[in-house]
């Protein structure tokens, strides 16, 4: 029964879908790692070990695993970026290294869809890169793993094909920044909590992505995502 206290509908709540099972994950907040792998780095033209920097989407974002994600407005240059993806099932603020770990429930596969144009623009203005990557569906996530299954991944092959095509094929060993480093550097910017979900950036090979193209993506021991690239919203 809804709660009449509020003047308009709830917002459907934004969930992730659990391999092998009908349980769902609850969203909370999406934050991504900007550069975290080298190669990605160097083909952007920006230098190596700077300390690890967040973004956002909105939870509302996500496309799950068989969906379309139409063409974004105001762009002509939309990039895919293959990423690891790790949901928490607990938080807080300033949490060690090592006890960062504790707070993961398990992992996924997402794809932070980007209007490249925009987002240089912005940046090169000086401006929130939002536009860029905020977008409506802009976040497609495959089924979690819980990771009492998967274990830490810490290695293993991340990909994307394109039509078919490898485009992105990296190796989590990659990562400048681990899963744990990530967890405690954005923990001492804001406050962590259960249903908060990392992507943890991208290898090289991002390109542009068009209407009609069919993203098939994964990351080694721990799941697939196929997403199609649909005609522009109406």
């Amino acid at each position: 029964m809804s709660d009449r206290r509020y003047v308009i509908p709830q917002p459907p709540q934004a969930a992730l879908a659990i391999a092998g099972s009908s349980e769902l994950f609850p969203v909370r907040r999406i934050w991504c790692v900007g550069r975290n792998y080298e190669e990605h780095i160097k083909e952007m033209g920006h230098d190596v070990r700077d300390p690890p920097f967040f973004f956002s989407k909105p939870a509302d974002a996500i496309v799950p695993d068989g969906g379309t994600s139409p063409y974004p407005s105001l762009t002509k240059d939309m990039h895919h970026e293959v990423e690891l993806v790790v949901a928490l099932k607990s938080g807080g603020r300033n949490i060690p290294v090592a006890k960062a770990l504790d707070c993961v429930w398990g992992y996924g596969v997402g794809i932070d869809l980007t209007r490249r144009d925009l987002q240089i623009a912005s940046r090169d203005m000086k401006r929130p890169w939002e536009v860029g990557k905020a977008f409506d569906a802009s976040a497609p996530c495959g089924p979690l793993q819980p990771a009492s299954k998967t274990g830490h991944p810490k290695k293993g092959r991340i990909a994307l094909k394109c039509n078919g095509k490898v485009r992105q094929d990296g190796d989590l060993t990659q990562m400048i920044w681990n899963v744990p480093e990530i967890i405690n550097k954005l923990s001492e910017m804001v406050a962590l909590e259960a249903g908060d979900i990392i992507l943890t950036g991208t290898p090289s090979g991002v390109a542009a992505t068009v209407a009609g193209d069919k993203l098939e993506c994964e990351v080694e021991g721990v799941g697939s995502l196929t997403v199609t690239i649909g005609q522009p919203a109406k």
